[in-house]
């Protein structure tokens, strides 16, 4: 029996998919931040020391998907659960584009983890990572992009659209596996569960929901799928960049090629993964994540 008040009960079941072997466990705490604009950011701490990576989600997902990385990484780390988005508050607008998100993120960044060596963003996290570099690029002193790039083609990102069109409110959790199965979202089956477990909440009538907003946006609210302003502020970074993108991700291969094209200090690496790559390969990012902040 999972204890549902502990929200790292599942962790030796996650290690032990991926096959990571650590002594002990390692402390993790949810703390909260306030920023100035009125969001209020809730975020996962991992370690005792001061976090050395920062970690940002993409749109539907949570701080969680980032457990498996975390623990291959081996080193203290803050996995930021994005406006709209896990235990975060939500934007009335329904406003979660790369520039408002950067606002509260950067803040939330600086006072938690000022002297991070690396800012990890997949999909949605990566091009909010690429907007909090452009402003405070003293905060994103090495780069790290997950299946995302301002190239990003539109249709490319369709089944993501897709899944979150869809029905909002469900029966069960195992309603909801079967949808993300049906999609091709995740490892296996017991990871797509565990996703579940941590992206859904049970309502006062008895059905299941996200816990993110995406499913239930305000008419006119703006859904970010076309990134290609962000291409300035990335190549003006001047830190190094690294692109992991799945070799069964949203990326075509020309979009991987234009990023080194046009962002002369970044480098690109391919993992046998989807979309989310931290969920599908956790171990390959980790080691590419540790290869390239030891360069």
């Amino acid at each position: 029996m999972i204890d549902a008040t502990d929200e790292f009960a599942l962790l030796p079941d996650e290690a032990a998919e991926f096959g990571i072997t650590v002594a002990a466990l390692p402390h993790a705490e949810r703390v909260r931040f306030d920023a100035s604009d009125g969001t209020t950011l809730s975020a996962l701490r991992w370690g005792a020391d001061d976090p050395q990576v920062v970690f940002l989600h993409g749109g539907g997902l949570n701080a969680h998907t980032w457990d498996a990385t975390i623990l291959a990484l081996g080193a203290p780390a803050l996995a930021i659960d994005l406006p709209g988005h896990g235990h975060s508050s939500w934007n009335d607008a329904g406003d979660y584009r790369p520039e408002t998100n950067a606002v509260s993120v950067a803040e939330a960044v600086w006072e938690l983890a000022p002297n991070a060596e690396a800012v990890v963003g997949q999909s949605l996290g990566g091009v909010t990572a690429i907007a909090v570099a452009d402003l405070r690029p003293d905060l994103v002193r090495r780069l790290v992009l997950v299946d995302i790039s301002p190239g990003l083609q539109i249709g490319d990102a369709a089944p993501v659209r897709d899944f979150l069109d869809g029905a909002t409110a469900f029966d069960s959790p195992d309603e909801i596996v079967e949808r993300a199965q049906a999609f091709g979202i995740g490892h296996s089956r017991e990871a797509v569960e565990r996703g579940v477990w941590h992206n859904t909440r049970q309502r006062e009538d008895g059905k299941w929901v996200f816990r993110h907003h995406l499913t239930s946006l305000p008419a006119g609210a703006p859904f970010p799928l076309e990134f290609s302003a962000l291409w300035a502020p990335l190549e003006a970074l001047g830190h190094p960049v690294l692109l992991v993108h799945g070799a069964r991700g949203f990326l075509r291969p020309e979009v991987v090629a234009e990023l080194p094209a046009r962002v002369r200090q970044a480098s690109t690496v391919a993992v046998d993964a989807g979309h989310n790559v931290q969920e599908d390969a956790p171990v390959e990012l980790a080691a590419a994540i540790n290869v390239f902040m030891a360069a």
